[in-house]
């Protein structure tokens, strides 16, 4: 291991070629790697890479693979799902990149500010996407199994959705501009709340989902038990978050890679492929009243 004065800062000891903590290192980038359990494995790092990189606009070798939630949002014309479902796999993918730079050259700033901000943020949007999804399985199943009406659970639920993220983004933004230690902490403290805020409203709509799945449960269709286990995921990747942002920079719990792995990436990624799997396109197919306008104007056309 080396270590620098001052800094509790542990490099594994295959990294012999290159100080630690040097002048390009802030305080709280040691502080927060103050155990080589931090140091984030390649394998994993890469694995959780290339399967986000299908949700968005990824490569491997030469082949340009088509990504699926772009593909199944054009093909059934759900452009909802690019600011929401596609938005977050690419952020997954810039902040599992950052974390799997961050394995090979563990000391520098710059993929550790990404891995940190990306992976905190990225999921919100997934999130609204849920909110969106529920509103529209109401409306499909009917709004008398449910206390909110589908434009309320928009209304209600998708701006908790986007202040939660203006939130983590400026805690973001702090603790990834910070100079020393106090300010990463003070930037820590306001990615909390807009954790908190969202884990906050995650409860309260999975307490509605609940509500709403029990009147309904005898059909037990399928898209249903699809959003009630990709908030259920969702819903522990923010436990993890919040416990871990409430115990520091240097706590136990962000020093543990282990956690990280299967607590935020490994929830994440269920979620986002839940949806392909139960893809709203194939399963929530036009309402009624829907298909009744469209035949309307379609005889109004063939009368014209």
């Amino acid at each position: 291991m080396l270590t620098h004065s001052g800094c509790s800062c542990h490099l594994p000891s295959y990294d012999t070629r290159r100080p630690a903590c040097d002048s390009r290192l802030t305080l709280w980038i040691c502080a927060t790697r103050g155990s080589s359990n931090s140091f984030p494995g390649t394998f994993l790092g890469s694995a959780l890479v290339k399967m986000f990189n299908i949700h968005s606009a990824g490569c491997e070798t030469n082949n340009y693979a088509p990504a699926l939630h772009v593909g199944q949002a054009t093909y059934f014309r759900m452009w909802w799902l690019f600011p929401t479902a596609v938005l977050c796999g690419v952020g997954e993918v810039i902040g599992w990149s950052g974390r799997l730079w961050s394995s090979i050259t563990p000391i520098d700033d710059t993929p550790f500010t990404i891995q940190i901000s990306s992976t905190i943020i990225a999921p919100t949007p997934l999130l609204a996407a849920t909110f969106i999804i529920m509103a529209r399985v109401i409306e499909q199943l009917g709004t008398s199994y449910s206390r909110l009406t589908p434009m309320w659970y928009t209304i209600v639920f998708l701006p908790c959705d986007i202040i939660s993220l203006v939130v983590q983004g400026i805690g973001g933004g702090m603790a990834s501009s910070a100079s020393d230690l106090s300010g990463a902490n003070r930037g820590g403290r306001v990615m909390l709340g807009g954790i908190a805020f969202q884990f906050l409203v995650i409860i309260v709509f999975s307490a509605l989902m609940c509500d709403f799945t029990l009147r309904y449960l005898f059909d037990r269709p399928t898209m249903l038990i699809a959003l009630v286990f990709s908030t259920i995921v969702l819903f522990i990747r923010s436990v993890y978050r919040l416990i871990e942002l409430s115990g520091g920079w240097e706590g136990r719990i962000i020093h543990t890679e282990v956690y990280f792995n299967v607590l935020d990436g490994g929830m994440v990624t269920l979620a986002i492929f839940t949806l392909n799997f139960a893809h709203p396109g194939i399963f929530l197919k036009p309402t009624p009243r829907k298909e009744k306008d469209a035949e309307i104007m379609e005889s109004k056309v063939e009368i014209s």
